[in-house]
């Protein structure tokens, strides 16, 4: 795949994600629980050493953590087959996700709190004035936020995706200089890398946005739906000025690879609103 986007800006948006001095990193499912969907404490614990890489450095970190169902299914033995379900799970996993951040960044003397939201929440101005002016008053304390979407009040934040979306709104309402997605696959490629062992890997997006679009919507019909939304948010945080990676949870040191501006999961060029024709 052509990658139309030329070495000097490439190096340009990895030294400007390195530099970044207001971070969201967003932990998907898969990157907080084993096999089983259970909450996997080593990777976890993995999760908040990357971040401690970031937070070391001087930098304000924002997370957007995915993973409560899985924290309740790994509390009680009940299965997700209806949304009510779901729900009640999330409810189960959420104070249990939380307690182990907690104890997590208590290693490195670092407090989390905990905000649940929903799209309306971002949609709505003045809610989303006062969930913008309570995140900066934790960081101004030197707190790390850590975000979920609120499955127990509504159910489409139980769908594939959202919490990449709330991500992307995030970083575009509150005003971040990187948004970070760490999935279970090491960025975008042209098919569904699990299955697929001539799926070639995409290192950078910038104009041949449309044409990986094509390809990750071609790539979804076969069950590899989660990277669409990660590729749209991903996407609009870009058209803002803003440079977004997508990468794999556990590549090592992944976020100090970030900020030391290696090459690390595919960079989605920043374009400052520009499309394609």
């Amino acid at each position: 795949m052509t990658e139309r986007v030329d070495a000097a800006s490439l190096s340009r948006a990895r030294e400007q994600a390195a530099e970044a001095e207001r971070v969201i990193v967003k932990a998907g499912t898969n990157s907080l629980t084993d096999a089983e969907s259970n909450l996997d404490d080593e990777k976890l614990d993995k999760l908040v050493d990357d971040i401690e890489s970031l937070l070391s450095r001087g930098k304000e970190v924002m997370l957007v953590s995915s993973g409560a169902v899985g924290a309740g299914i790994g509390r009680i033995d009940h299965d997700t087959e209806t949304v009510e379900k779901s729900q009640a799970l999330s409810t189960v996993g959420q104070s249990h996700l939380m307690h182990r951040y907690t104890e997590s960044f208590a290693r490195y003397d670092r407090k989390v709190a905990q905000i649940l939201i929903t799209e309306h929440d971002l949609d709505n101005p003045e809610r989303f004035t006062n969930f913008r002016n309570t995140v900066e008053t934790l960081l101004d304390w030197g707190i790390v936020p850590i975000i979920n979407e609120n499955d127990a009040v509504a159910t489409e934040e139980l769908q594939i995706g959202d919490n990449d979306m709330i991500s992307a709104s995030i970083a575009i309402g509150v005003g971040v200089d990187l948004l970070v997605t760490l999935t279970d696959v090491g960025g975008v490629y042209t098919g569904n890398p699990k299955e697929d062992p001539d799926a070639e890997h995409i290192p950078v997006v910038g104009e041949n946005y449309s044409e990986v679009e094509d390809v990750v919507t071609e790539s979804s019909t076969g069950g590899f739906g989660g990277i669409q939304t990660k590729v749209s948010g991903a996407r609009d945080v870009s058209e803002h000025g803003i440079p977004a990676i997508i990468a794999k949870s556990t590549e090592p040191d992944v976020l100090r690879k970030v900020a030391e501006a290696e090459s690390v999961g595919t960079i989605f060029v920043p374009i400052n609103g520009e499309t394609d024709d």
